[in-house]
């Protein structure tokens, strides 16, 4: 050996030079880990220990039971709008996020969202399940911040945007973007796939940021008969919903794999999990049962349609657990909260929500007095519809006030009885709205030719026009819309236009099935219209597709696609637009 290395002022130098790697190396690993699962139209009242006589949830309650709950919790009564907010710490008037579809389904370009925060700050990031916050370039999770991401296009599984004829069973997701084959239970398969990348940012020593977005309970209810079985029956005359109650517990068996998982590894008392849902239940006769009082479900701003469960833990961060919060919350308040519980860095932050830490942490007794709006849908109008929440006030549509504290049900009307309530609700709501339009306004762009998509698809579930999301709309093939576009570079472009998806290989006049003639379309014509550009070509019968380039300079223009009769007369839009910067 070489007799300097023996020294022991070579050693204490060595120790100096490595004290700032290992404590960097220390607080890395000191991080907590978040996982955030978040339901798909799983009500306040489709949890067991929330009062539901009927649902088996043994998971879940138990989670309750180790947490801290929420109890005036709320979202959007409809999927994309909750996902925005968590997403974006804004309310979807402000990020631009405000309906399932109709190109409302995408946050603006310009916001930094959840993951984004993590990944600056160090973090492993993922997304297991369903994302709905748009399908093309720019807005795909793995060009927002995720850095693993195993989902599916558009609103779920047998959407219109998602891979043709995808099942629940054995489906085909997007692996970082490329569609895959899996086997198995899609539920099942999330689940596994986010516990297989976890082991992965243990063993690499990186905290890590586990969104778990199921899309389940949500339509259509499929789930293994061993699950559905467990229900068969009624509760007090009534049927029991028992695809709807097996997929949730289906759910809770898989948190119930994530539970054994977390502790087997060591990673169960550092790791932030938050339970929530994204809407009120979306089964009817699962809201006959148990709503927990409430009034409505999804789509409802009664009540009923967002105000869902949240419950959560830390058990290294010396959360008041196995409390209530009371104070009135929202799901804008998710992503404040992680950035000063993980130490994130904030500083460039443009959020409205607020920070629940100290209430988790029982350093703040109770949250400032504030007023809290729900709006959500395509127009945009004001109060169509919205609702404003003020401790257990409850004012929609500008005029109906309810006291959800003495009238949970929601079945009285009290706005003569406290007129002052009524016009400070009021008051504040103009004021908030005055605020977000011009935000809601902004155009939420595609971007075309990018070396980060190129090729790229478009969906009709992204356009703006006619409702087109599921199959329904594509077998109706009677809507049409337009795309805000940004062509990244100048160049050559083709645009490919197809009524039916690529992988489907049918032709522009088949029909959904091989029996009956729903969804053909008498398609002769194909026409484009972009930046000036306005071209018509003659298909034929066997054609799967129509082809045009077009030389296009940078810029944000417009995009319409339109399929015509022998005559020229409108018949639809293009359903799926590829295209390529050649």
């Amino acid at each position: 050996m070489i007799p300097y290395l023996r020294s022991s002022r070579f050693r204490l130098c060595l120790i100096v030079l490595l004290l700032p790697v290992i404590a960097i190396s220390t607080l890395a690993q000191e991080k907590p880990n978040v996982i955030i699962i978040l339901t798909d139209d799983q009500g306040y009242g489709d949890v067991r220990s929330h009062g539901n006589p009927v649902i088996n949830t043994p998971v879940m309650d138990k989670l309750r039971s180790e947490s801290i709950r929420f109890t005036d919790f709320h979202v959007a009564p409809m999927c994309t709008p909750t996902r925005g907010q968590l997403m974006t710490g804004m309310d979807a008037m402000r990020n631009g996020a405000m309906a399932v579809c109709q190109g409302r389904s995408m946050m603006r370009n310009d916001l930094k969202i959840m993951p984004q925060y993590f990944a600056e700050s160090g973090y492993t990031t993922g997304i297991f399940g369903k994302w709905h916050l748009g399908d093309s370039y720019p807005h795909r999770p793995r060009f927002r911040g995720f850095q693993e991401a195993v989902s599916f296009r558009a609103w779920g599984i047998t959407s219109l945007a998602d891979h043709w004829m995808n099942g629940y069973f054995d489906p085909t997701l997007m692996h970082n973007g490329v569609d895959k084959k899996y086997e198995g239970y899609c539920t099942d398969i999330f689940f596994a796939e986010a516990m297989k990348w976890m082991r992965k940012c243990k063993k690499e020593k990186k905290p890590f940021f586990a969104y778990i977005p199921t899309n389940t309970p949500h339509v259509p209810e499929v789930v293994a008969k061993e699950y559905s079985d467990a229900y068969r029956g009624q509760h007090e005359g009534r049927g029991l919903p028992s695809k709807f109650y097996g997929m949730i517990t289906n759910i809770d068996d898989n948190m119930g794999k994530l539970e054994r998982f977390l502790k087997e590894n060591g990673l169960r008392d550092n790791t932030i999990l938050i339970f929530m849902s994204d809407n009120g239940t979306q089964n009817g006769g699962a809201q006959a049962i148990f709503n927990a009082g409430m009034r409505d479900r999804k789509t409802s701003v009664f009540e009923g349609g967002h105000r869902v469960p949240c419950f959560v833990r830390w058990i290294d961060g010396k959360l008041q657990h196995g409390t209530d919060i009371a104070d009135l919350t929202q799901v804008q308040d998710i992503l404040p909260t992680l950035i000063d519980l993980c130490g994130l860095d904030g500083s460039d932050a443009r959020l409205n929500g607020t920070s629940l830490a100290g209430l988790l942490k029982g350093k703040q007794k109770k949250l400032d007095d504030r007023m809290c709006v729900v709006q959500y849908r395509v127009g945009g109008q004001k109060w169509k519809p919205a609702v404003v929440m003020w401790d257990k006030w409850r004012l929609i549509g500008s005029s109906q006030l309810f006291n959800v504290k003495n009238d949970p049900g929601q079945k009285k009307v009290v706005s003569k009885e406290f007129p002052e309530v009524v016009q400070k609700m009021s008051a504040h709501y103009d004021e908030w709205y005055e605020e977000v339009k011009p935000l809601f306004d902004r155009e939420r762009y595609i971007v075309l030719g990018s070396d980060a998509a190129n090729p790229m698809i478009l969906y009709a579930s992204d356009w703006q026009g006619s409702y087109c999301d599921n199959r329904g709309g594509l077998t109706g093939a009677n809507g049409n819309g337009y795309w805000d576009v940004i062509v990244d570079k100048d160049g050559e472009y083709s645009f490919e236009l197809r009524r039916w998806p690529e992988e489907s290989g049918k032709t522009l006049v088949a029909a959904f099935g091989d029996r009956g003639g729903r969804g053909a379309r008498p398609i002769k014509k194909a026409r484009l219209t972009i930046a000036g550009v306005d071209e018509t070509q003659d298909t034929k019968d066997e054609d799967t597709v129509a082809k045009f380039a077009v030389k296009l300079k940078a810029g944000k223009l417009k995009l319409k696609t339109e399929f015509q009769d022998k005559d020229g007369k409108p018949l639809c839009g293009a359903m799926y637009v590829t295209v390529a910067r050649r």
